[in-house]
């Protein structure tokens, strides 16, 4: 019962955020949105997951459109966030399960994104404002490693209430090494 209803959380959870995340908004900060969106929308092509890159870049009213380095902030403080959210939500369920092996499973997935958020994430903000766009990028494919090795530990497995929270963050990561690569190139 509690497995399905975690997994019917989740699941609610991953749908209200992807409809959020796909939503397609408008821009208009000066009164025709078209300048606005031309560098958001090209940089935006050069990475995996174009829709999901534009909505973020296109919904935050802090977003610089013309900014490659404030959109790769942007994207690293969306991460930041998502991995926040997906730590006090695996917090939740190590405190509601029973399961031993579950309750292992999730220890090690917190275990992951503890660093992430408090040490991988902050630096790799950190270096996208002072210009240290290789740092970044370490950091990046830091923090998908370790998404990475919370999402092994369910390979296999009938329970894994943490795969679409896990999948959102690779697209978010994705995307934000692609516009740090952008920036490290030039």
């Amino acid at each position: 019962m509690r497995s399905s209803l975690f997994g019917s959380f989740s699941i609610l959870h991953i749908l209200i955020l992807s409809c959020i995340l796909l939503t397609p908004t408008t821009l208009s900060s000066d009164g025709d949105g078209d300048d606005d969106g031309d560098l958001v929308d090209q940089i935006c092509r050069k990475t995996p997951f174009y829709d999901l890159c534009s909505s973020i870049l296109h919904s935050n009213p802090m977003a610089p459109k013309s900014d490659p380095k404030g959109m790769a902030l942007i994207m690293v403080n969306n991460i930041q966030e998502n991995a926040t959210e997906t730590l006090s939500y695996i917090e939740e369920l190590i405190k509601q399960t029973s399961d031993e092996q579950l309750e292992q499973q999730l220890d090690f997935c917190a275990e992951s994104y503890i660093p992430v958020v408090k040490y991988i994430l902050p630096q790799a903000a950190d270096a996208i404002s002072q210009g240290r766009f290789g740092f970044a990028s370490y950091c990046i494919v830091d923090a998908q490693k370790e998404v990475n090795a919370c999402d092994k530990k369910f390979s296999g497995s009938s329970q894994a209430p943490l795969s679409d929270r896990n999948d959102i963050m690779q697209k978010l990561v994705d995307v934000a090494a692609a516009i740090v690569k952008l920036l490290l190139n030039g």
